[in-house]
């Protein structure tokens, strides 16, 4: 399921050019926006989509706002920030010191839309070292 259109994301962010693979982008935004919501409760129709119109833009806005993040930091996946350097050639990958925290899984513009529209009764902790 995915809770946003590229369209929504054009509206969202003002880029008239969308990355290519914009589509995949926000399947995986609309998974983190799943992750936040696992205790949320509001109604839904048999495909398990929301029905109140409040709560489908919020979940839309909000997985606009965790795929425009991934593009701006660059990771996707929320491991790059775990290393300080990576190459390829030969594969060096060297950790990141510890303390930081986990790197950072969700964007927390997402995570404010959706507190906004109470469908988290509080704030997401991942361990951001921002």
């Amino acid at each position: 399921m995915t809770y946003a259109t590229a369209a929504d994301y054009t509206d969202y962010t003002g880029q008239q050019v969308q990355p290519e693979d914009i589509e995949r982008r926000l399947a995986r935004a609309s998974e983190r926006v799943d992750e936040l919501l696992i205790s949320s409760v509001y109604q839904v129709d048999d495909a398990g989509m929301p029905i109140e119109p409040d709560v489908i833009e919020a979940m839309k806005k909000a997985t606009c706002a965790q795929a425009a993040w991934t593009l701006a930091v660059g990771d996707e996946y929320g491991v790059a920030s775990a290393f300080e350097q990576v190459s390829i050639g030969s594969v060096r990958l060297q950790r990141g010191k510890s303390g930081g925290g986990p790197p950072a899984r969700y964007a927390s513009d997402a995570s404010a839309i959706l507190q906004r529209a109470g469908l988290i009764p509080g704030y997401v902790i991942d361990g951001s070292p921002w």
